[in-house]
């Protein structure tokens, strides 16, 4: 088990929990909220008990509350990444898999994906990208671009949990 470097989520009160915790979930503050309403024990100082605990919220969250938090995470080297819009930890990501080091060829092939991708499924493609370069992650795009609406809603799901968890590691 993992504890947490900068803080002690059990000492917490609620607004410096959720503020905290907020952007774990991208834009998704309800998340840190809910975790916080179950209670606080030192089984939340470790890393992976809080994650659990989290993850467990938005997999039985309501099937609107799933897609909002879906849809609050930008695309993949989209115009928020070239403007600079991105939050934080998504900017930080997105630059560790060296996707602003694209071309202008793979930059393009990201929009058009993104736009095939959002077309058929109403939602952003969502990939934890840590530990991918842009080549991988365009190599998944155009693999789970042909994945049925329900397969793919899983695993944005699946990925924001990872993403969630990458994110509370580099607390």
């Amino acid at each position: 088990m993992s504890t947490f470097q900068t803080l002690q989520p059990s000492t917490l009160s609620r607004d410096a929990f959720v503020n905290a915790f907020a952007d774990i979930y991208e834009h998704s503050p309800w998340v840190a909220e809910k975790a916080f309403d179950l209670g606080q024990d030192a089984s939340i100082d470790q890393i992976e008990t809080l994650h659990q605990r989290m993850s467990d919220i938005l997999l039985s969250a309501d099937h609107a509350s799933q897609l909002a938090l879906i849809n609050a995470h930008p695309d993949l080297a989209g115009k928020a990444a070239v403007q600079g819009e991105l939050t934080e930890a998504s900017t930080h990501e997105q630059a560790g898999a060296g996707i602003h080091q694209c071309t202008a060829e793979e930059f393009q092939r990201f929009t058009e994906l993104n736009d095939a991708y959002k077309a058929k499924f109403k939602f952003p493609f969502i990939m934890a990208v840590k530990g991918s370069n842009r080549h991988q992650i365009l190599a998944a795009f155009e693999t789970r671009i042909h994945n049925p609406v329900d397969t793919e809603f899983k695993c944005a799901l699946a990925e924001i949990n990872k993403i969630a968890l990458f994110r509370l590691l580099t607390l």
